[in-house]
C-alpha cells in the first residue's frame, strides 16, 4: 500500500512529528538528493563551457545558463517522479538524472552539446558533492538554528535565575550549593563550545573520477590543469577540495561531524534528566495547559514528557550517527555500495537530533520555578557548610579539622544551632567564627552569580 497520509508512515518523523521537522524534507529527501544531482551537473557543465571553455564547446549565453539552471529553480516534485520513471528503465538514479536533464534540453540551443552533461564523471562525483550540499545546507539553515535557540534559551534562563540559590547533588545526596542560573550555564557553556567545533568542521567534496586519478579527464583533454581546476569548482560550490580519494569521497568528515552531533546530543541528554530530577524534587512546577492530560488514570499528573520525548529521540539520533559514523569511513578496495544506502539516511541523524532540541526548548519553556522548595530544601541541610568551616580550620592549623567535622556531621541531622555550638568551641580567630556563624546553604555558593554574569 502506497503511503498517502502521515498517519500510513513508517517513520514518525514523516507521520507523528512532520510538523516539526517538515523543512528537513526539502533537502534530505530523495527529492532534495536529485535536485542537489541536478544541480551539481548544472553547475559542472557552465564550469566546464564558461571557465575551461574546453575546445569544441561555447561560451553560454546569460539566457542559456538561465535555461539550465532553471532546471534546479523550478524542480518540483512532478520534476522528479519523471527522473523516478527514466530510473526504471536504466535501473541507475544518477544515469536518470542525467537522461533526464537531456530530455529538457534537446529542443533547445544546447542540442548539440549534450554529451558533455556528466562529462568524465563517474556517479560518485555528483552523488559526494550532493550530500556534502544537503549536509552543508541542512547545517546551516536547520541544525544550527535550532541549536542555538536552546543555548539562547539556557542562557536566558541562567540570568533570570542567577540569584536563585539551590542546593547542589553529588552521587545524588546534598553537596555545596550552587545557583539554578549558573546550572543553566553551564549547559550552555557546553553547549556554545560544542557549536564553535561544529562549525569548524570542514564538508569535503570531490569531482576527480572513476578512481580518483582523473583518468577520463586528462585522456580527453590532457592540456587542461584538471587537478587545479577541480578544486577549484568544489570550492565555488562552496565546499572543501578532497585531493585523495578512491571512487568515493572517503567519508572521514562525516565521521567527524557525526561525532560532534553525538556530543551535542550527550548535552542535551544530560541536561534531560537533569531537568527531569529537578522537576521530581519539586524545585520547578510546568506550566498548565487547559485541555492536557498528564495520565489516562491519575487525574493529578503532570509529566515532564518533553524532556522524556527528547531524551528518546537522542537515544535514535546518537545510535544513527555512531553506525553511520562507523560504517561510512570503510569501503572495500577502492569502491562498494554500501555506503549509499546508509547515506540516504543521513537526514534521520538530523531529524531525530532536531526534534529532540525542540522537545527541550518547549520543556524548558514550560518550567516554573519553585523558590518556596528549594529554600526549604537548602535550610534542611545545613550539613553542607562542613566544607568550609573544615576548610578555615585547615587554615589555621587546627589539627584532624576533617575528622572532627565528619564526627559531628557524617549521616547525621544537623542544624544551624548545632553548627553555632561547635564553632564556638574553635581555636581560630573570633573574627573568622563570626564569619563562619553568618553563612547558611543559601549564601554559601562561591562566586556562582559572577560566572553566569561571565558568560557572553
Amino acid at each position: 500500500m502506497r503511503t498517502q497520509t502521515p498517519l500510513q508512515c513508517i517513520s514518525p518523523l514523516d507521520g507523528r512529528y512532520i510538523s516539526k521537522v517538515e523543512n528537513l524534507g526539502e533537502i534530505f529527501s530523495e527529492y532534495g538528493l536529485i535536485k542537489y544531482r541536478i544541480h551539481v551537473e548544472v553547475e559542472w557543465f557552465i564550469y566546464l563551457f564558461n571557465d575551461l571553455k574546453l575546445k569544441g564547446t561555447k561560451v553560454l549565453t546569460q539566457r542559456e545558463q538561465k535555461d539550465l539552471r532553471d532546471l534546479v529553480e523550478y524542480f518540483d516534485v512532478k520534476s522528479a517522479e519523471r527522473v523516478k520513471a527514466i530510473e526504471k528503465e536504466t535501473n541507475h538514479d544518477v544515469k536518470a538524472v542525467e537522461y533526464y536533464m537531456k530530455e529538457n534540453l534537446k529542443n533547445g540551443s544546447l542540442v548539440n552539446y549534450l554529451e558533455f552533461i556528466h562529462f568524465a564523471c563517474t556517479s560518485e562525483d555528483i552523488n559526494n558533492l550532493a550530500y556534502a550540499l544537503m549536509i552543508k545546507e541542512g547545517l546551516e539553515n536547520e541544525y544550527i538554528p535550532v541549536l542555538s535557540g536552546v543555548k539562547f534559551d539556557l542562557k536566558a534562563l541562567g540570568k533570570k535565575y542567577v540569584d536563585v540559590s539551590m542546593l547542589s547533588r553529588t552521587h545524588g545526596q546534598p553537596a555545596s550549593p550552587t545557583t539554578v542560573g549558573k546550572e543553566f550555564i553551564n549547559f550552555a557553556a557546553r553547549l556554545d563550545r560544542q557549536l564553535k567545533q561544529l562549525k569548524k568542521v570542514e564538508i569535503f567534496g570531490k569531482i576527480n573520477g572513476a578512481t580518483g586519478n582523473y583518468n577520463a579527464h586528462y585522456t580527453s583533454y590532457p592540456n587542461i590543469d584538471w587537478f587545479k581546476n577541480n578544486q577549484k569548482f568544489v570550492k565555488n560550490l562552496g565546499l572543501k577540495p578532497n585531493l585523495y580519494t578512491t571512487q568515493i569521497e572517503p567519508h572521514d568528515f562525516y565521521a567527524e561531524l557525526f561525532d560532534c552531533m553525538k556530543r551535542v546530543n550527550n548535552i542535551i541528554l544530560d541536561l534531560d534528566r537533569d531537568a527531569w530530577m529537578y522537576i521530581s524534587y519539586g524545585f520547578f512546577k510546568q506550566k498548565l495547559k487547559k485541555g492536557e492530560v498528564g495520565s489516562s488514570t491519575m487525574p493529578h499528573k503532570v509529566n515532564p514528557i518533553d524532556f522524556e520525548n527528547s531524551e528518546g529521540n537522542v537515544c535514535l539520533a546518537n545510535a544513527l550517527l555512531e553506525g553511520m559514523g562507523s560504517k561510512l569511513q570503510v569501503s572495500r578496495m577502492q569502491r562498494d555500495l554500501s555506503d549509499s544506502t546508509v547515506e540516504r539516511n543521513i537526514g534521520l541523524c538530523f531529524g531525530y537530533s532536531i526534534l529532540a532540541y525542540k522537545s527541550t526548548i518547549k520543556g524548558l519553556n514550560k518550567l516554573e520555578i519553585n523558590k518556596e522548595k528549594i529554600k526549604e530544601d537548602l535550610d534542611d541541610n545545613f550539613a553542607v557548610l562542613a566544607e568550609p568551616i573544615q576548610t578555615v580550620m585547615r587554615r589555621y592549623k587546627v589539627e584532624g579539622a576533617y575528622e572532627k567535622l565528619k564526627g559531628l556531621t557524617r549521616g547525621k541531622k544537623v542544624t544551624k544551632a548545632g553548627l553555632k555550638k561547635f564553632l564556638q568551641k574553635l581555636d581560630i580567630p573570633k573574627a573568622e567564627i563570626k564569619r563562619l556563624e553568618k553563612l547558611t546553604p543559601e549564601n554559601y555558593i562561591g562566586i556562582a552569580k559572577e560566572l553566569v554574569s561571565k558568560f557572553k
